[in-house]
């Protein structure tokens, strides 16, 4: 399927690959690309050829700059709280979504992006990459529910107050980066990362993501149990000498 604002393919290893394509307003979320990521995360998410998804940007300087403000004070009150609502569905979208998500974070990712960066399951960046949580500078809210979750509740709380700079180095300090590589590397290392999470059984990769979600405001023993019901019930461990064929069959049993 072809899109307007955004690039998607497949590539080998069971990884989709998203890239937000408006490098002229610095990848900025329009409405229209919000809607082409959400269709476009329909796709992936019904398609069992892929296992893990990689979104990006075009353009060196910029993963997304955050809402196309200029689109937002061009529309009606009403239209802008209608749009708003259709995003509001995109963002839990991705939020749930099936699929472990890798954000290639290519350059800056401000306001609206930051958050999108929020609730992606792992970020890799790049010398280029910072995050900016602009929202209360603009008189507005975003990411109190998931940046907590990513850096824990001081931090969100100085990012969330502030709507500073968060450089790369910074950013793999404080866990809101998974990892750090040169700009030359970052796509390839994305992808890679998502071939080896591909490689792994996938009702079991997407079970655990779901288990995480569902965790979420549960007390440990609730998160315990959750875990036990799985494994007799949705998510079965396979049996024995095929999960652990390939340790089997590469390693005799000592005498006893």
């Amino acid at each position: 399927m072809e899109y307007e604002n955004i690039l998607v393919q497949k590539v080998e290893g069971g990884v989709g690959i998203i890239t937000l394509n408006r490098p002229s307003r610095l990848n900025a979320l329009s409405y229209g690309l919000t809607i082409d990521l959400d269709a476009a995360l329909t796709d992936f998410e019904i398609d069992d050829d892929v296992r893990a998804v990689v979104m990006t940007g075009t353009g060196e300087k910029a993963f997304s700059a955050g809402a196309d403000i200029h689109e937002m004070a061009g529309i009606s009150e009403d239209e802008l709280a209608e749009r708003q609502k259709r995003r509001s569905g995109f963002t839990w979208h991705l939020a749930t979504f099936k699929k472990p998500t890798i954000g290639a974070i290519n350059g800056l990712a401000y306001g609206g992006a930051a958050l999108l960066s929020s609730i992606l399951d792992i970020r890799i960046g790049c010398e280029r990459s910072s995050f900016r949580f602009l929202a209360a500078t603009y008189g507005r809210i975003n990411s109190s529910w998931s940046l907590p979750m990513v850096v824990g509740w001081a931090k969100a709380k100085e990012l969330l107050y502030t709507g500073r700079v968060v450089t790369a180095d910074e950013a793999l300090q404080m866990n809101l980066l998974n990892k750090l590589v040169p700009a030359d590397q970052l796509l390839e290392a994305a992808i890679e990362m998502g071939r080896q999470i591909a490689g792994n059984t996938p009702e079991m990769v997407q079970g655990i993501k779901r288990l995480l979600l569902e965790d979420v405001g549960r007390a440990w023993l609730e998160m315990y149990e959750a875990e036990r019901t799985a494994l007799s019930t949705t998510l079965k461990p396979s049996p024995v000498a095929e999960g652990f064929k390939d340790f089997l069959s590469r390693k005799a049993p000592r005498e006893a």
